[in-house]
């Protein structure tokens, strides 16, 4: 019998695994129910550093007969042979940082939909505050960014900010790609 080993993912290698398919939700698992708000609560933990818990996956090459993608985006299945990683916890987590990174929109079972894609990084935010946020309206422009832009957006999108701003732009987005999630 194998024992379970740790290991550990960033994020572009979790995000890419999700999107080739080789991560699926087993039918038994609970519907994602995480908010908007509470996944920017755990964005804004791995921005600072905190640790978000470990993600437990059966690893196995054999196929379930009923699973579901993250967040009910459609994603390709695997191919014949490759091991697919089934989440056992950390579902809710797992699947809010994908739509939160991604931008989705989630279509809920309730028929609602959220924008995941309406989460922001509040550039004048201390480090003891909330730093990742839902709500922008009382904040001046330029002094917020979409988490989305933050991650993905070019360089001519980033330098439009002001240049006080550019440090944190710089170390934030730092933060969240070389963050090391651990994996069991």
């Amino acid at each position: 019998m194998m024992l379970p080993s740790p290991t550990h993912s960033n994020y572009a290698n979790l995000l890419t695994d999700i999107e080739r398919g080789q991560v699926k939700i087993p039918q038994f698992q609970r519907d994602f129910v995480w908010t908007i708000q509470k996944s920017a609560a755990l964005l804004d933990s791995i921005i600072k550093g905190y640790p978000v818990g470990t993600f437990i996956f059966w690893s196995t090459k054999d196929r379930l007969r009923s699973v579901r993608d993250l967040g009910n985006t459609a994603l390709p299945e695997p191919n014949d042979g490759e091991t697919v990683a089934f989440v056992l916890d950390g579902q809710q987590r797992l699947t809010s940082l994908y739509a939160s990174l991604r931008g989705l929109k989630v279509q809920r079972n309730s028929g609602k939909e959220d924008d995941f894609a309406q989460i922001f990084v509040n550039l004048e935010a201390k480090e003891d505050e909330q730093i990742v946020i839902t709500e922008t309206s009382d904040l001046p422009d330029q002094t917020w960014i979409r988490l989305h832009d933050l991650i993905y957006g070019g360089f001519q999108q980033l330098a439009a900010y002001p240049q006080k701003y550019h440090g944190r732009l710089q170390e934030y987005r730092r933060r969240i790609e070389s963050y090391d999630f651990s994996i069991i």
